[in-house]
């Protein structure tokens, strides 16, 4: 299918590929990047299999480009200015036992086919003759917007397909072919998830949490039964995402934070899904921050009760309440800073101790509310006048 490799070169990274490709035998581009050109969709990733060694077309990718190799699985990651390519060998996988790491060996394009998660993914492009390769009901699933698995044991040997599948579900709107629905109501029921590292469930929560909707992939999560422990609220966390800053702060665990089912969500189960002791942080001070209130409060009284604490609490404290407070620190309050600092202080002959951080936050206040003009000479003037110790707390 010429098309599409049209298509495909109608992308920089594409075309960067085809160019490294041109006159090499057996290099396809594999699995969902296929699917979207099909669909008409622009590719998130680019995926390659080759029938051989990788080493050669990573090497025309970019001789100086970063890669990175991953020889239990003959696989390679490419990186080029602002494009990616993961390269692995064709191959056949076995699983020892359910949940298992395959073990694998090489083999041609049409065995590596049927290690894939769902028949819509099964798709291979030669990038030399632009021979499309396809298992058996993969064009029929897609033009009928259904999701199959290609054989019976496929939740068993990996049960993070489970994942997968909530999230294609979500991204491509495609329904469960019957059968399918099935295999994994028969797998969740039978524990299947229970055989996989909380690592590899974490790994497939981030993606979920990556994806354009991370709302309707969380939502799909919980629909198919392999999330107990969620329950997203897409109003909350639209409004939280809403608050947010641009650029900055974590929107994925903002997105988490607004879906978890328990109030005080669950450090043990995050951090057995190796989330990160700071990033369980801010999601336990998203869940602990109180629902803010509309109740006129002085700028000094709201920087007291919001300072230090995450973007991402604040945000999500202001969608469960008041949304003006939250904008107010965010966008504004939050910035506001003196010229002065305790050096000054101890400059002007006062002696060190917690004394010199409660006059510099008396004359923050003062800065906050209005009530101090700018300048060194103001600031430090209503630093030196303040009582000792009668900073509010």
């Amino acid at each position: 299918m010429d098309d599409l490799r049209e298509r495909l070169r109608e992308l920089p990274c594409g075309r960067h590929l085809l160019e490294a490709a041109a006159g090499m035998d057996g290099v396809h581009l594999v699995g969902g990047a296929v699917r979207d050109l099909l669909l008409g969709r622009r590719p998130r990733e680019l995926d390659v299999v080759v029938e051989g060694d990788v080493g050669p077309l990573a090497a025309r990718l970019g001789a100086a480009a970063d890669h990175v190799a991953h020889d239990r699985f003959g696989t390679a990651t490419v990186r080029c200015g602002d494009c990616r390519w993961d390269l692995a060998a064709a191959r056949e996988e076995t699983y020892e036992r359910p949940g298992a790491l395959p073990d694998v060996r090489g083999a041609g394009i049409a065995q590596d086919l049927l290690r894939r998660d769902v028949t819509v993914n099964a798709l291979a492009l030669d990038l030399s003759s632009g021979t499309l390769h396809a298992v058996e009901h993969a064009h029929d699933d897609l033009r009928a917007g259904r999701l199959r698995v290609l054989h019976d044991a496929s939740f068993s040997d990996d049960p993070t397909r489970l994942w997968r599948l909530a999230r294609y579900a979500a991204r491509l709107g495609f329904e469960l072919e019957p059968h399918t629905a099935a295999l994994a109501e028969q797998a969740i029921g039978g524990g299947a998830l229970a055989t996989v590292s909380g690592a590899r469930i974490g790994n497939e929560l981030r993606l979920a949490l990556a994806e354009p909707d991370p709302v309707a992939a969380l939502e799909s999560a919980v629909a198919l039964g392999i999330a107990p422990w969620l329950a997203p609220d897409r109003a909350l966390a639209e409004r939280a995402l809403e608050l947010l800053p641009a650029g900055e702060g974590r929107r994925d665990l903002l997105v988490l934070a607004a879906s978890l089912a328990s109030p005080d969500g669950d450090d043990a189960l995050l951090a057995d899904l190796q989330f990160t002791a700071p990033e369980r942080a801010i999601v336990r001070a998203c869940l602990t921050t109180p629902a803010l209130d509309d109740a006129p409060r002085a700028p000094s009284q709201l920087a007291r009760a919001l300072r230090g604490v995450p973007v991402e609490a604040v945000a999500l404290a202001g969608a469960r309440g008041a949304a003006q407070p939250a904008r107010r620190w965010l966008d504004d309050l939050r910035h506001v800073g003196l010229q002065i600092t305790g050096a000054d202080l101890l400059g002007a002959g006062l002696a060190e101790g917690p004394d010199i951080g409660r006059r510099l936050q008396a004359a923050l206040d003062l800065r906050l509310d209005g009530a101090l003009t700018l300048g060194r000479d103001a600031e430090l003037g209503a630093a030196l006048d303040a009582e000792p110790g009668t900073a509010p707390p």
